[in-house]
C-alpha cells in the first residue's frame, strides 16, 4: 500500500523511513492558518487542509499522512522566526520557561474513504541560557525554518531540561499517536512496516 506523507518536513519523513515504511511525499499547497483559537484546534485544523489538499490529488489505494506542529509559549504561537536575529529573542523567550509543543495529526485511507484526526501535546521546559549560548546554537543551526526557532536533536539536545509527554512529538510526529489513529481506520504501522528499510536515525 502506499503510504503519502503530506508535507514538505525533512525531519517527518525520515521518522516515518526509520520505522521501515516506504514513504512518498506529496507536499500539500494549503495554507496554514493561525484563526486565534485553541492550539489543539489550530494544528488540527491546519492538518485537515492539508490532508483534504493532498486528497483531492490522489487517484488509488494508499494512507495519507498530514501534521502541522506549533510552539505555544504563555498561550501565544511561536512560529518559524524571520531571521537570526528574531530567532535569538525567542530564544530568550523560552530560556528557563515551559512551553507545549503540539502537533495535529489527519489521516485518510483512500480504499474506504475513512479519515481519523488527533492531536499530541508535549511540555518542554528550556535550560536557563546565556546570550552566549544562544548566540552559538542559533549560528550552529540557522533555525529560521523551525517553529519556535529551534530543534531538539543535534546542538539543540543541550537546550532542554525536561519533556513531560513524547519526544518525537517535538520532533514534529508523535509516531505511536500517529499509530492510534491509524489503527481507527483499522491500519496498523507495525503491518506497513519492511524490516529491510527498518533504520536507526
Amino acid at each position: 500500500m502506499r503510504i503519502v506523507l503530506a508535507s514538505a518536513s525533512p525531519r517527518r519523513k525520515a521518522l516515518l523511513s526509520a520505522l521501515g515504511l516506504p514513504v512518498e511525499v506529496i507536499v500539500s499547497d494549503a495554507p496554514e492558518v493561525d484563526h486565534g483559537g485553541r492550539p489543539e484546534t489550530i494544528v488540527g485544523d491546519n492538518a485537515r487542509a492539508k490532508r483534504d489538499a493532498v486528497l483531492a490529488r490522489m487517484n488509488g489505494p494508499a494512507v495519507v499522512i498530514a501534521a502541522d506542529t506549533l510552539v505555544f509559549l504563555g498561550g501565544h504561537v511561536l512560529s518559524k522566526p524571520a531571521d537570526a536575529a528574531e530567532a535569538r529573542t525567542m530564544l530568550r523567550r523560552l530560556s528557563g520557561a515551559t512551553h507545549e509543543v503540539v502537533t495535529g495529526l489527519a489521516v485518510a485511507d483512500t480504499a474506504t474513504g475513512r479519515t481519523a484526526q488527533g492531536s499530541e501535546t508535549t511540555h518542554v521546559t528550556f535550560r536557563e541560557l546565556s546570550d552566549a549560548e544562544i548566540a552559538r546554537f542559533v549560528d550552529a543551526v540557522n533555525p529560521v525554518d523551525r517553529a519556535g526557532a529551534y530543534t531538539v536533536d543535534g546542538p539543540g539536545s543541550l537546550l532542554v531540561a525536561r519533556y513531560e509527554g513524547c519526544y518525537q512529538n517535538v520532533l514534529g510526529l508523535p509516531i505511536v499517536r500517529l499509530d492510534q489513529l491509524l489503527r481507527e481506520l483499522d491500519i496498523r504501522l507495525f503491518d506497513l512496516m519492511q524490516p529491510s528499510l527498518a533504520r536507526f536515525l
